[in-house]
């Protein structure tokens, strides 16, 4: 298996590649309009978080109730796309930001996240969590989406590999983490880090979690 903080830096690349052609590499399989009404319904209020924002296709959806919205990601190009998405709307703040060292400045009300979780590592799976939990007010929401889709020809180390092997358009490849959820047993994994959270699976691969954080419960591995 290739060297973790090498995975990372090559799957920030990729985001970089792939942004000016990203919405074409959607996947199209069952589940999706039930994943979009799942968004929908969450409808955040107050002052909002989005981590890992990418184009900004959730951005645009999370301003329909949102007094504030902070979108951070890593990659500036998928941020320049996000900016021109949403436009001048002056609530909007945006940060670029390695999401594996970034801490909140604020809480918030509501922290989102839409097809990140299943590109973070295992080893920085508490502590991404603990950073989510620091960012919430007391009695905040957080509302995570993705898919647990890794199509035969991407497992370049093996069904078992967290690993996959992503091409762009020009046929250039790059080596990203994506980690196959399922949500019963992502739900037990985050109960033990002291959230109560009900992940949900659809009729396709995406799945949506959504709840809160426990103060006083395990957070096992977090930040010191």
């Amino acid at each position: 298996m290739s060297d973790g903080s090498s995975v990372q830096a090559e799957q920030l690349a990729y985001y970089r590649a792939v942004a000016d052609e990203y919405e074409e590499h959607v996947i199209d399989v069952p589940g999706q309009d039930e994943l979009q009404s799942a968004v929908d319904s969450f409808r955040p209020t107050g002052d909002v978080l989005e981590l890992a924002c990418g184009s900004g296709l959730w951005t645009q959806r999370l301003l329909r109730s949102a007094s504030t919205l902070t979108a951070v990601d890593g990659a500036p190009e998928m941020l320049a796309r996000a900016r021109a998405r949403v436009g001048s709307d002056r609530r909007v703040r945006f940060i670029e930001a390695d999401l594996f060292s970034w801490q909140a400045d604020r809480r918030y009300d509501a922290v989102f996240f839409g097809f990140w979780i299943s590109h973070v590592p295992d080893d920085e799976f508490a502590a991404f969590w603990s950073l989510v939990a620091d960012a919430l007010t007391p009695g905040g929401r957080v509302f995570f989406c993705d898919d647990n889709h890794r199509p035969e020809p991407e497992l370049i180390e093996g069904a078992d590999s967290p690993l996959v092997q992503r091409r762009l358009n020009d046929g250039r490849p790059f080596t990203v983490i994506k980690i196959p959820f399922e949500p019963a047993d992502l739900e037990q994994r985050l109960q033990a880090l002291g959230w109560s959270i009900t992940v949900t699976g659809t009729s396709g691969p995406f799945y949506w979690g959504t709840g809160g954080f426990t103060p006083g419960r395990s957070r096992l591995g977090g930040r010191a």
